[in-house]
């Protein structure tokens, strides 16, 4: 441990906070020259507190600060780290900013074991001990992107006392329908992020880590372990996951308890989220006990508008309300603020609720016979078949004869039989241009992200009934049920939310298919922190073998439609004003 002031900043590195088990985690502490009580910032994750933004996300970094100007301006940006708020932008407003090493990453020893119970304990403790030092107020923020977004959902399930208020930007909930298992299909994310993201900031990689741009210290402790010595300090973490394909305990104790996460909050999601980060964002807003509780939707890249003068101006707002007292600012605040997204522009829209209260619900039916969308049903029993490893099959509407808005969840209903004994459905919500073109986005990672994406395993098809509405059903997820090659069955899938204002002229289509949706046009090349290609779906890809084995997912799928049964699409129509 050491202290200094620099940058205008009392910085304390390194400092201890011990564990219920002796076990001590290092923090570094930012805080106002002054000395007074100031309320706390407090950010608890794996990525190594010591390593800079720059230097680990360079290809991040570099497009984000050459389109957004004001993310670096007023900053000497040396503190800048992955997801963590900037102390240069909150401690000159009478903020602390706290940054926990988790443990066994960074400069924190211990086992790692990602959003384990054991975690959640270590962030509650850490959270009480912010509470109760001689320069805090006694209340504590939490604010942070993606891990440090998700494990605030979790932390706040077990309702430590001096937790304030938090902000979960871009952050996941459910461990097992937001993360590992999208609609029952294993998502190799978290294998390849534990490779690229986790062990690469391991302690004990000591002088075989990354260093401080600021110190000059280890970012990953002075102790230099083997191989073998980090491999016995960590979780198999891809392997646990892939063995875990039911929604049972494992996942349970990595997920929040909805009735108990009564902290204030501000939930900030991505349109562009898909297959990672915006359903917890909404299912947070909705489902969580707190009273006083906001959502903020948002575009373009999953680590830019947390930073930009939007951002932080917002931020600083919620938590001056709840840390500070300051009365000015918020209490007028909508409790829905959303960037409404246009193919070449988003517009900012206060609303009351979530879904938004004026949604027509409409149903649109798929027309086998000329692979159309109406919202009139079909006056005959059709069924088409797709092989599950080609292209699948698309259902156009006409032209749209004015402009129509889509703001909000969707879900897909229809007959599937398979000659195997199961299916897995993509489901692919999309826009064309009247040429043909696909409309796509800079998605969270990939610039060329569809309008929406839904998934469901056909033997994962039970609903709960008590949590299933007809715009989002939820799945239950605790038991198989195998399909008999060529019965039908009825498939409800959830399609996460979204939002696009489709222009006059242009159609909107369902794509239904067997695989991974990958964007027909150019790729979007390689990011420094993610081992695939993009091409269309980022990292979120669905391709280990040993959950999709091909004697079983490479068949030929078959849907059904009849009068009294008819396959549709149910999407969130927002009137004009």
């Amino acid at each position: 441990m050491s202290s200094e002031i620099r940058d205008d900043m009392k910085i304390d590195w390194d400092h201890p906070i011990e564990m219920d088990d002796d076990l001590i985690l290092r923090a570094d502490i930012f805080r106002p020259e002054t000395d007074g009580q100031y309320p706390v910032i407090l950010t608890y994750g794996p990525y190594a507190k010591g390593l800079s933004f720059q230097e680990g996300y360079p290809s991040a970094w570099n497009r984000m600060v050459e389109q957004h100007p004001d993310v670096t301006a007023g900053s000497t940006n040396k503190y800048q780290a992955w997801e963590l708020p900037d102390p240069e932008k909150w401690v000159p407003d009478g903020y602390i900013c706290l940054r926990v090493d988790s443990r066994g990453c960074g400069a924190s020893p211990g086992f790692v074991d990602p959003f384990s119970a054991r975690e959640t304990k270590d962030f509650y403790d850490c959270i009480e001990w912010a509470g109760t030092q001689p320069w805090s107020n006694g209340k504590v923020g939490l604010n942070g992107i993606s891990y440090y977004g998700i494990n605030q959902w979790h932390v706040a399930s077990q309702q430590p006392p001096h937790l304030a208020a938090m902000c979960i930007w871009e952050g996941a909930a459910d461990w097992y329908r937001d993360m590992t298992h999208h609609g029952g299909i294993l998502s190799t994310f978290w294998d390849n992020w534990y490779d690229m993201q986790v062990k690469t900031v391991q302690y004990g990689l000591g002088d075989n880590g990354p260093k401080s741009i600021v110190t000059g210290s280890n970012a990953c402790g002075e102790l230099t372990l083997t191989e073998e010595e980090l491999a016995a300090e960590r979780c198999a973490f891809g392997d646990e996951i892939q063995a875990h394909s039911l929604d049972d305990d494992y996942h349970k104790v990595r997920s929040p308890i909805w009735k108990n996460v009564v902290t204030p909050f501000l939930s900030a999601g991505n349109w562009g989220g898909q297959g990672l980060h915006p359903r917890g964002n909404f299912e947070g807003y909705i489902r969580a006990a707190s009273k006083e509780k906001w959502l903020e939707v948002h575009g373009i890249e999953h680590w830019t508008e947390f930073y930009t003068d939007y951002g932080v101006q917002l931020q600083k707002r919620f938590f001056d309300f709840f840390l500070k007292d300051d009365r000015k600012g918020w209490e007028d605040q909508a409790k829905v603020q959303v960037q409404i997204r246009h193919p070449d522009r988003f517009e900012l829209r206060m609303e009351e609720e979530w879904p938004i209260p004026r949604t027509q619900w409409t149903k649109y039916y798929l027309d086998f016979a000329t692979s159309g969308l109406s919202e009139s049903i079909p006056d005959a029993a059709q069924q088409v078949g797709f092989e599950t490893m080609g292209e699948g099959l698309t259902f156009r509407s006409p032209p749209l004869d004015k402009a129509m808005e889509i703001t909000g969840p969707s879900a897909l209903k229809l007959g599937l039989s398979s000659s195997t004994s199961d299916a897995d459905i993509f489901v692919i919500l999309q826009v064309f241009a009247p040429g043909g073109e696909e409309v796509v986005f800079q998605g969270a990672i990939d610039p060329h992200t569809p309008i929406g994406q839904g998934w469901l395993r056909a033997s994962h098809r039970k609903l709960d009934e008590q949590l299933s509405e007809p715009y989002r059903p939820y799945h239950t997820h605790d038991e198989v049920q195998p399909l008999t090659p060529g019965e039908k069955v009825e498939l409800d899938v959830e399609i996460w939310p979204t939002s696009i204002v489709i222009p006059e002229g242009y159609h909107f289509a369902i794509s239904i298919r067997g695989k991974d949706y990958e964007y027909a046009g150019e790729s979007g090349g390689r990011l420094s922190n993610f081992k695939n290609e993009l091409k269309g779906c980022g990292p979120f890809l669905h391709d280990d073998p040993r959950d999709r084995p091909a004697n079983i997912f490479d068949g030929t799928s078959t849907l059904h439609s009849d009068p009294e049964n008819p396959a549709f699409v149910l999407l969130p129509i927002i009137p004009s004003a």
